[in-house]
């Protein structure tokens, strides 16, 4: 693979993470104003609701969920806990390899993750403080906020009498924001931003579906954007423009595409640079210490090789758990972009909670 092959696929992948981000950053901000502020509310005043709803989205196969979670959690909606609960629980694209290649072990292990996940987010949020922890918030973006305009809106929406005052100009912004969108939807449907799974075979079912493709996750995704496409066009100019684009487009989009594009493009080089495989030995104790740490490395990719060796029955089960536990594929790096402490806190509490898991599953089935 040469330079501009790497620098393709990194652009291509930073452009699908950024769009899927943003899509989930835009739902939320519609969610939020469109309920008047109530539709996160219970999840707000509830920790232990935040831990199992943010474990159960990087529960779902691929970044998918994780994107949203790190987007409430930008937002100030969910805890630290329930980030790290998210983190522990996702195995990122990964998930789709094990299930196609060994389904009964792998729903196995993705709820044992799960659960580490739900007792992490609770040992953090409930624990923690009484040990004299203090709670991490993120303090770029703490919280969406209702602006007197969005009364308005909402009011505009329930009463034609003051349709007035929820106005639709068609602006530049408005145009750059909806052909955005648009070309986003064009670019899932033909295909354009998808990434190769290297080093496993991919298997497809009886209709030539792709199993380790995120084809699912992209047409969930491309239906999003048309609904947000709907919004860019028929919204308000306020919601259009102060939340959709002052907020999510400016404010957030920038260094999350920088540090994506940036990052993989750094990874990029490594993986061509270093055969990664040639670290394994037969040496558990090792592997379980290598899973965690390669498992820091925010792509999927590298966890393939714990997934292909536990398939093979090389490796046994504590060395691909502690390798689930560690990474989160790419779910963290719009985190990484947000806020480098958290992610380095969340990312130090995955590994250590990964090698006691490791370790103590080996421990236990020796």
């Amino acid at each position: 693979m040469d330079v501009l092959d790497i620098l393709l696929d990194a652009l291509r992948a930073a452009i699908l993470i950024t769009g899927m981000v943003v899509m989930m950053m835009m739902m939320i901000e519609s969610l939020n104003i469109s309920s008047g502020g109530r539709f996160f509310e219970r999840l707000r005043g509830s920790k232990f609701g935040q831990i199992v709803v943010s474990a159960l989205l990087g529960w779902i196969p691929g970044c998918m969920g994780g994107f949203a979670s790190v987007s409430l959690f930008s937002h100030g909606m969910i805890s630290f806990g329930a980030l790290v609960a998210m983190l522990i629980a996702t195995s990122g694209d990964e998930s789709f390899v094990m299930f196609a290649l060994f389904p009964g072990k792998a729903l196995w292990i993705s709820l044992i993750i799960l659960a580490i996940g739900i007792v992490t987010g609770v040992l953090i949020d409930y624990v923690g403080p009484k040990l004299g922890l203090k709670p991490y918030t993120l303090k770029t973006c703490e919280e969406m906020h209702l602006h007197e305009e969005d009364v308005h809106d909402k009011h505009a929406h329930k009463d034609e009498t003051h349709a007035g005052q929820k106005k639709r100009t068609f602006t530049w912004r408005r145009a750059v924001l909806f052909a955005g969108i648009a070309l986003y939807i064009g670019a899932l449907a033909f295909g354009l931003l998808e990434h190769e799974h290297e080093g496993a075979a991919e298997p497809h079912d009886e209709h030539g579906f792709n199993l380790l493709s995120e084809d699912w996750m992209n047409m969930l995704f491309a239906a999003v954007s048309l609904i947000m496409l709907g919004v860019a066009a028929f919204g308000s100019d306020h919601f259009v423009e102060g939340h959709l684009w002052h907020h999510v487009i400016v404010r957030h989009v920038p260094k999350i595409f920088a540090w994506t594009f940036g990052v993989l493009v750094a990874l990029g080089f490594i993986m061509e640079w270093v055969d990664v495989s040639t670290w394994i030995s037969a040496n558990v104790p090792l592997m379980i210490v290598l899973a965690t740490l390669i498992g820091i490395i925010p792509e999927s990719g590298p966890h393939l090789i714990f997934v292909t060796l536990f398939a093979a029955g090389v490796i046994p089960a504590p060395v691909l758990i502690a390798s689930c536990i560690s990474q989160d594929g790419h779910a963290s790096l719009p985190l990484l972009a947000e806020s480098k402490r958290a992610f380095l806190r969340a990312k130090l509490i995955n590994c250590v909670v990964a090698l006691i898991v490791g370790f103590g599953a080996l421990w236990l089935f020796h």
